[in-house]
């Protein structure tokens, strides 16, 4: 169960902490994202989302999701369509958001491996805490952010807070996502990252902002523990 560095002489750590994204890498939450996003348009009487677009729009918060959704000559209404929708999602009942295959199995043999989860997420912060109570919450996450507190990732200052709240070091924290905000996040904070592929980005978009490290799905990122990062869970 350690972090090992290969090249040169470093103290060897044990992975204590891993750090997930939220959308695209716990939860498939773009039905119901797109469900309440095409809702708050059409109360502005604007044309809806289709969910291959919709991908391709998420990772950067509510506001820059609702400004990507309004139209270029519409985008006046870009501040009251989010005022709309912020409430409206944080307070939907998320009935399509669902966890991905093998999961629930990883998130078992890491929680009883020891290992402290978190979960950061550019969602606002009453929208991450209710999908996390309605979908996850039998894993008992010991950290879960969204905005609102710290800057938008990939600013580094959520992951530092965690890792202040927990009491560990970089070398002690993995940063998991699917997106180019997270592969980032994890660089600017200086901790290793494991990318996503089942998520809204392709392996191409990710390479290009630095990620190197990939799982296709939960069983290959327990192998990638494994094998990387030694940790047996």
């Amino acid at each position: 169960m350690f972090f090992v560095q290969r090249h040169g002489l470093y103290n060897i750590q044990m992975i204590k902490a891993i750090i997930f994204d939220l959308d695209g890498t716990l939860l498939n939450t773009a039905p119901d994202i797109q469900f309440v996003l095409n809702d708050s348009l059409a109360h502005f009487n604007l044309p809806p989302v289709p969910i291959e677009k919709l991908y391709g729009m998420l990772g950067d918060g509510a506001y820059n999701l609702v400004d990507r959704a309004v139209p270029e000559d519409r985008k006046e209404l870009v501040q009251r369509v989010y005022e709309y929708y912020v409430p409206a999602y944080a307070n939907y009942g998320n009935f399509l958001t669902c966890l991905y295959e093998g999961e629930d199995e990883a998130l078992m043999r890491l929680k009883n491996a020891g290992i402290k989860l978190c979960v950061l997420s550019n969602k606002p912060q009453l929208s991450t805490q209710n999908v996390c109570a309605q979908k996850l919450g039998k894993y008992n996450f010991d950290v879960i952010l969204g905005h609102g507190q710290f800057p938008l990732k990939p600013d580094p200052a959520a992951v530092l807070h965690i890792m202040e709240t927990l009491g560990v070091k970089r070398e002690e924290c993995l940063f998991v996502g699917d997106g180019e905000a997270d592969c980032l996040t994890a660089k600017n904070a200086g901790i290793a990252c494991v990318s996503v592929l089942w998520g809204f980005r392709t392996r191409e978009q990710l390479e290009g902002y630095g990620a190197c490290l990939f799982a296709g799905n939960y069983a290959q990122f327990l192998q990638i523990l494994q094998e990387k990062f030694s940790l047996s869970a």
